[in-house]
C-alpha cells in the first residue's frame, strides 16, 4: 500500500505547501530581494530536496535507482532536453501571443548586480533539480513498480508536475505538460538525472531573464 500512498503525500507536502499566496498582476511585477531567495532556498527548497533524497536512499541506493556521479555522459541529454523545452516554450508563448492572450511569462525586478542573480540561479537550479529528483526519478519508478508502463506512467508524471504549475495560469500548466513530457522520455531513455536537471534549471533561468522588468 505504500508504493501507493508514499507518492501523493511527497507530492503534496513537496510541492502545494508553496503555491500559497496572491498572484501579482503582470504590470506590477515584485521585487526581487536576494535575502528573501536565499530565505527560501535555506528553509523550503534545501529541506524539500533532503526530504527526498532521504526517503528514496531509505530504500534503496543510488546504484539502484540508477543515478550516477555527474559527468560528460550527462551532456547530450542535457543540450538536447534543454533545446527540446525552449522551443516548446517559445511555441507555446507564441501560440498565446497568436490568438491575442498573454503568456503569462514570470516577470520580477531583477537588479543589475552579479550577486542577487547568483542567487536566483542557484535557487532556480536547485528547485529544477527538486522537480527532477521527484517527477522523472522518483515518481516514474514508483509507477513502474505499481505495474504502469511507460507511456501511461509518462501521463501520470506530466499530469501531475502540470498541476503544480497552475499557479501560473494556462501558459504554466500547458507549458510544464509538454515539457515534462519531453523530460520524461529524455530521461527514460538516458536515466540522466543531472541532464534533464541542468536543461530544467537552464530553461528557468532564461525564463526569468526574459521576463525581467
Amino acid at each position: 500500500m505504500s508504493v501507493f500512498i508514499e507518492p501523493l503525500i511527497l507530492y503534496a507536502v513537496l510541492f502545494f505547501r508553496f503555491l500559497s499566496g496572491p498572484m501579482l498582476p503582470p504590470e506590477s511585477p515584485p521585487e526581487f530581494s536576494a535575502s528573501a531567495e536565499i530565505a527560501r532556498l535555506v528553509l523550503q527548497t534545501g529541506p524539500s530536496l533532503a526530504l527526498l533524497w532521504y526517503m528514496m536512499l531509505r530504500a534503496k541506493g543510488l546504484a539502484e535507482w540508477g543515478v550516477a556521479r555527474p559527468g560528460v555522459r550527462d551532456l547530450i541529454p542535457a543540450l538536447v532536453s534543454f533545446a527540446a523545452i525552449a522551443l516548446v516554450g517559445f511555441a507555446v508563448a507564441a501560440g498565446f501571443h497568436r490568438f491575442g492572450a498573454s503568456p503569462g511569462v514570470p516577470r520580477i525586478i531583477v537588479p543589475g548586480a552579479v550577486v542577487p542573480w547568483a542567487v536566483l540561479t542557484l535557487s532556480v537550479f536547485a528547485g529544477a533539480y527538486l522537480e527532477e529528483s521527484f517527477f522523472r526519478l522518483y515518481l516514474l519508478s514508483r509507477l513502474a513498480e505499481m505495474g504502469l508502463g511507460q507511456g501511461r506512467a509518462v501521463f501520470v508524471s506530466t499530469a501531475m508536475f502540470a498541476l503544480c504549475h497552475m499557479h501560473l495560469g494556462p501558459w504554466g500548466i500547458l507549458n510544464a505538460a509538454v515539457s515534462g513530457a519531453v523530460l520524461a522520455c529524455v530521461f527514460l531513455r538516458t536515466r540522466s538525472l543531472h541532464g534533464v536537471g541542468f536543461a530544467h534549471g537552464l530553461y528557468n533561468v532564461l525564463v526569468f531573464a526574459l521576463g525581467a522588468a
